[in-house]
């Protein structure tokens, strides 16, 4: 088993369709020994029995806008579970104003409260939990592809997982000298809660399995067994990537479109057939 004996701490699950769920559950299949965090009591009855469901009884509270919790889960962390060897950060937020309307009508306020959440929080927690991770410890956080390119009703998510993206960049040189890796992996639209903030997400689902060179949505077992790669010893060599997992949808310019009948499709060009 390729994470036996190892420690890893899962931040953001909040069901058993959570992506982090789906990398918790496989590095647990694969020996980890794992501590988890909920946001808030509305959670925390979620989130215990999945952690029992992998073996864990080390459950912390954790909102990451409170300075004050991540030092107290660093705190309750080493003195309950000892030292770390994998983070997987999956949290990110953004006001429902964000994610619709014209997109220069984001206010100031809910511009920082994204950022705050999604980006900064990976920062603080890597500086407050430093101290104890072990040598060789593999931080992975969660992108999408809204953050490189424009995706509808994505707005100011996109914004932030494109400076998320830089920052595990920035924090893979800054922690490669202490043999801390940074990854993260950018999922396909999944169905998960925070998924269900998005408009139109039923269509951004059918629009990437019709497209995406697979045919297909990723699953959470898809990404969990990405995930796994990446805190697990296996990618000792890979750091500051970001690792797509959808099924090849980001590799594609335009659809391929071919009719039944094989024939290429028409397209109008002002007013002329080609």
């Amino acid at each position: 088993m390729f994470l036996k004996g190892k420690k890893g701490l899962i931040i953001g699950v909040a069901n058993n369709k959570s992506i982090a769920f789906g990398i918790a559950k496989q590095c647990a299949a694969q020996g980890a020994e794992l501590a988890f965090t909920y946001l808030d009591d509305r959670f925390i009855k979620r989130v215990e029995p999945l952690a029992n469901e992998l073996g864990s009884t080390k459950v912390y509270p954790l909102d990451a806008s409170k300075p004050e919790q991540i030092k107290e889960l660093k705190e309750s962390l080493e003195k309950d579970f000892g030292k770390l060897d994998f983070i997987v950060h999956s949290i990110a937020f953004a006001p429902k104003e964000g994610l619709s309307g014209r997109f220069y009508d984001i206010s100031k306020e809910a511009f920082n409260i994204a950022m705050e959440i999604s980006v900064f929080s990976l920062i603080e927690i890597t500086k407050e939990l430093k101290p104890i991770m072990n040598e060789g410890c593999s931080i992975l956080t969660l992108s999408y592809y809204g953050g490189v390119k424009y995706i509808p009703n994505y707005n100011l998510m996109g914004v932030a997982k494109a400076a998320l993206e830089m920052t595990v960049k920035y924090l893979a040189e800054d922690l490669g000298k202490d043999s801390i890796r940074v990854n993260a992996i950018s999922a396909g639209p999944i169905k998960t809660l925070a998924a269900s903030g998005i408009s139109d997400f039923s269509f951004m689902l059918k629009w990437n399995s019709a497209h995406a060179p697979l045919k297909k949505n990723v699953t959470i077992e898809e990404v969990g067994n990405s995930g796994m790669y990446l805190v697990s010893p296996l990618s000792s060599g890979v750091t500051g990537e970001i690792h797509y997992v959808d099924c090849g949808f980001n590799i594609m310019g335009m659809p391929a479109v071919i009719f039944e009948d094989g024939q290429k499709p028409k397209i109008a060009w002002n007013g002329e057939d080609n």
